[in-house]
Protein backbone atom coordinates (compact mmCIF):
# COMPACT_ATOMS: atom_id res chain seq x y z
CA UNK A 1 0.00 0.00 0.00
CA UNK A 2 2.88 2.34 0.75
CA UNK A 3 6.27 2.26 -0.95
CA UNK A 4 9.39 1.56 1.10
CA UNK A 5 10.77 5.00 0.25
CA UNK A 6 7.62 6.60 1.67
CA UNK A 7 7.88 4.44 4.80
CA UNK A 8 11.36 5.84 5.31
CA UNK A 9 9.97 9.37 5.06
CA UNK A 10 7.25 8.53 7.55
CA UNK A 11 9.77 7.09 10.02
CA UNK A 12 11.86 10.25 9.70
CA UNK A 13 8.78 12.41 10.26
CA UNK A 14 7.94 10.48 13.45
CA UNK A 15 11.50 10.90 14.77
CA UNK A 16 11.40 14.59 13.96
CA UNK A 17 8.05 15.09 15.70
CA UNK A 18 9.18 13.17 18.78
CA UNK A 19 12.23 15.37 19.30
CA UNK A 20 9.84 18.09 20.49
CA UNK A 21 7.65 15.97 22.75
CA UNK A 22 7.59 13.23 25.35
CA UNK A 23 4.76 11.65 23.36
CA UNK A 24 5.20 8.49 21.29
CA UNK A 25 3.69 8.21 17.81
CA UNK A 26 3.06 4.94 16.01
CA UNK A 27 1.34 4.49 12.63
CA UNK A 28 -0.68 1.58 11.26
CA UNK A 29 -2.38 1.18 7.91
CA UNK A 30 -4.68 -1.77 7.25
CA UNK A 31 -5.79 -2.96 3.83
CA UNK A 32 -9.14 -3.63 5.49
CA UNK A 33 -10.30 -4.29 9.03
CA UNK A 34 -12.56 -7.22 8.22
CA UNK A 35 -13.30 -9.38 5.18
CA UNK A 36 -17.08 -9.21 5.83
CA UNK A 37 -17.52 -12.68 4.34
CA UNK A 38 -20.85 -13.25 6.07
CA UNK A 39 -22.44 -10.13 4.57
CA UNK A 40 -22.86 -11.55 1.01
CA UNK A 41 -24.37 -14.71 2.51
CA UNK A 42 -26.85 -12.65 4.53
CA UNK A 43 -27.93 -10.71 1.41
CA UNK A 44 -28.15 -13.91 -0.63
CA UNK A 45 -30.23 -15.66 2.03
CA UNK A 46 -32.62 -12.71 2.28
CA UNK A 47 -33.19 -12.62 -1.48
CA UNK A 48 -33.53 -16.38 -1.66
CA UNK A 49 -36.19 -16.36 1.05
CA UNK A 50 -38.23 -13.78 -0.85
CA UNK A 51 -37.77 -15.39 -4.26
CA UNK A 52 -40.44 -18.14 -3.96
CA UNK A 53 -43.30 -15.68 -3.31
CA UNK A 54 -43.87 -14.62 -6.95
CA UNK A 55 -43.58 -18.23 -8.12
CA UNK A 56 -46.08 -19.47 -5.52
CA UNK A 57 -48.73 -16.79 -6.07
CA UNK A 58 -48.30 -15.92 -9.75
CA UNK A 59 -47.40 -19.24 -11.37
CA UNK A 60 -48.24 -22.90 -11.09
CA UNK A 61 -44.59 -23.93 -10.82
CA UNK A 62 -43.89 -27.14 -8.97
CA UNK A 63 -42.19 -27.24 -5.60
CA UNK A 64 -39.06 -28.61 -7.25
CA UNK A 65 -38.85 -25.67 -9.68
CA UNK A 66 -39.43 -23.13 -6.92
CA UNK A 67 -36.68 -24.74 -4.89
CA UNK A 68 -34.25 -24.70 -7.83
CA UNK A 69 -35.01 -21.04 -8.48
CA UNK A 70 -34.47 -20.25 -4.81
CA UNK A 71 -31.19 -22.17 -4.71
CA UNK A 72 -29.95 -20.54 -7.93
CA UNK A 73 -30.73 -17.06 -6.65
CA UNK A 74 -28.87 -17.78 -3.41
CA UNK A 75 -25.77 -19.14 -5.15
CA UNK A 76 -25.58 -16.45 -7.86
CA UNK A 77 -26.16 -13.60 -5.40
CA UNK A 78 -23.61 -14.97 -2.94
CA UNK A 79 -20.98 -15.36 -5.68
CA UNK A 80 -21.57 -11.91 -7.16
CA UNK A 81 -21.56 -10.08 -3.84
CA UNK A 82 -18.47 -11.93 -2.67
CA UNK A 83 -16.38 -9.96 -5.15
CA UNK A 84 -14.31 -7.56 -2.99
CA UNK A 85 -15.39 -4.39 -4.81
CA UNK A 86 -19.06 -5.24 -4.39
CA UNK A 87 -18.70 -6.71 -0.90
CA UNK A 88 -17.41 -3.50 0.65
CA UNK A 89 -20.20 -1.47 -0.96
CA UNK A 90 -23.00 -3.54 0.54
CA UNK A 91 -21.65 -3.33 4.10
CA UNK A 92 -23.39 -0.49 5.99
CA UNK A 93 -21.11 2.44 6.77
CA UNK A 94 -21.80 2.10 10.48
CA UNK A 95 -20.68 -1.54 10.42
CA UNK A 96 -17.50 -0.72 8.46
CA UNK A 97 -16.54 2.05 10.84
CA UNK A 98 -17.26 -0.08 13.91
CA UNK A 99 -15.02 -2.81 12.50
CA UNK A 100 -12.23 -0.35 11.72
CA UNK A 101 -12.48 1.22 15.19
CA UNK A 102 -12.22 -2.23 16.78
CA UNK A 103 -9.09 -2.95 14.73
CA UNK A 104 -7.59 0.40 15.76
CA UNK A 105 -8.09 -0.50 19.41
CA UNK A 106 -6.56 -3.96 18.86
CA UNK A 107 -3.50 -2.38 17.27
CA UNK A 108 -3.20 0.20 20.05
CA UNK A 109 -2.77 -2.56 22.62
CA UNK A 110 -0.88 -4.97 20.35
CA UNK A 111 1.83 -2.38 19.64
CA UNK A 112 2.25 -1.50 23.31
CA UNK A 113 1.02 2.08 23.06
CA UNK A 114 -0.64 1.65 26.45
CA UNK A 115 2.65 0.72 28.10
CA UNK A 116 4.71 3.91 27.71
CA UNK A 117 6.14 5.31 30.94
CA UNK A 118 3.91 8.38 31.13
CA UNK A 119 0.96 6.95 29.12
CA UNK A 120 1.68 9.25 26.19
CA UNK A 121 1.31 6.85 23.27
CA UNK A 122 -0.58 7.97 20.15
CA UNK A 123 -1.73 5.67 17.37
CA UNK A 124 -2.41 7.09 13.92
CA UNK A 125 -4.57 4.42 12.30
CA UNK A 126 -6.09 4.12 8.84
CA UNK A 127 -8.05 1.32 7.21
CA UNK A 128 -8.04 1.71 3.45
CA UNK A 129 -10.95 -0.60 2.66
CA UNK A 130 -13.25 1.20 5.08
CA UNK A 131 -11.97 4.68 4.17
CA UNK A 132 -11.60 5.21 7.89
CA UNK A 133 -8.99 6.89 10.03
CA UNK A 134 -8.69 7.42 13.75
CA UNK A 135 -6.22 8.73 16.29
CA UNK A 136 -6.16 6.80 19.55
CA UNK A 137 -4.38 8.49 22.44
CA UNK A 138 -3.50 6.93 25.79
CA UNK A 139 -4.85 8.02 29.18
CA UNK A 140 -2.07 10.51 29.94
CA UNK A 141 -2.87 12.46 26.77
CA UNK A 142 -6.66 12.20 27.03
CA UNK A 143 -6.50 14.02 30.36
CA UNK A 144 -5.19 17.11 28.59
CA UNK A 145 -6.24 16.78 24.96
CA UNK A 146 -9.87 16.10 24.02
CA UNK A 147 -10.56 13.77 21.11
CA UNK A 148 -11.89 16.51 18.83
CA UNK A 149 -8.45 18.16 18.80
CA UNK A 150 -7.27 15.33 16.54
CA UNK A 151 -9.97 15.97 13.93
CA UNK A 152 -7.69 18.14 11.79
CA UNK A 153 -5.11 15.36 11.55
CA UNK A 154 -7.78 12.74 10.82
CA UNK A 155 -9.28 14.91 8.06
CA UNK A 156 -5.89 15.32 6.40
CA UNK A 157 -5.27 11.57 6.54
CA UNK A 158 -8.68 10.59 5.14
CA UNK A 159 -8.51 13.18 2.35
CA UNK A 160 -5.13 11.92 1.20
CA UNK A 161 -6.19 8.26 1.33
CA UNK A 162 -9.27 9.03 -0.78
CA UNK A 163 -6.98 10.77 -3.28
CA UNK A 164 -4.72 7.70 -3.45
CA UNK A 165 -1.88 9.36 -1.49
CA UNK A 166 -1.83 7.57 1.89
CA UNK A 167 1.82 8.39 2.56
CA UNK A 168 1.13 12.13 2.25
CA UNK A 169 -1.81 11.68 4.62
CA UNK A 170 0.36 10.05 7.27
CA UNK A 171 3.02 12.75 6.93
CA UNK A 172 0.39 15.46 7.40
CA UNK A 173 -1.19 13.65 10.35
CA UNK A 174 2.20 13.11 12.02
CA UNK A 175 3.02 16.81 11.69
CA UNK A 176 -0.30 17.86 13.20
CA UNK A 177 -0.13 15.30 16.02
CA UNK A 178 3.45 16.31 16.75
CA UNK A 179 2.40 19.93 17.13
CA UNK A 180 -0.38 19.02 19.58
CA UNK A 181 1.91 16.76 21.61
CA UNK A 182 4.71 19.33 21.70
CA UNK A 183 2.31 21.93 23.10
CA UNK A 184 1.05 19.69 25.90
CA UNK A 185 3.91 17.24 26.48
CA UNK A 186 7.34 18.85 26.03
CA UNK A 187 10.33 16.50 25.99
CA UNK A 188 11.80 15.51 29.34
CA UNK A 189 15.47 15.52 30.26
CA UNK A 190 16.05 12.05 28.80
CA UNK A 191 13.25 11.95 26.19
CA UNK A 192 13.62 8.20 25.64
CA UNK A 193 12.29 6.68 22.44
CA UNK A 194 10.05 3.89 23.78
CA UNK A 195 8.40 2.69 20.56
CA UNK A 196 9.64 2.00 17.02
CA UNK A 197 9.40 5.02 14.72
CA UNK A 198 7.64 3.37 11.82
CA UNK A 199 4.48 2.69 9.89
CA UNK A 200 3.14 -0.87 10.08
CA UNK A 201 1.14 -2.38 7.22
CA UNK A 202 -1.36 -5.10 8.08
Amino acid sequence: MIAESDKTLISAAIRQAETFTAGEIFCVIARHSSDYRLVPLAWAASLALLAPLPSIYLTSASVEVVYLVQLTIFLVTALLLSHPKLRFHIVPRRVRHASAHAEAMRQFFAQGLNRTEHRTGVLIFASEGERYAEIVADAGINKKVPQDVWDNAVDALVTAIKAGRPADGFLAAIERCGAVLAAHFPPGALNRDELPDKLLEI
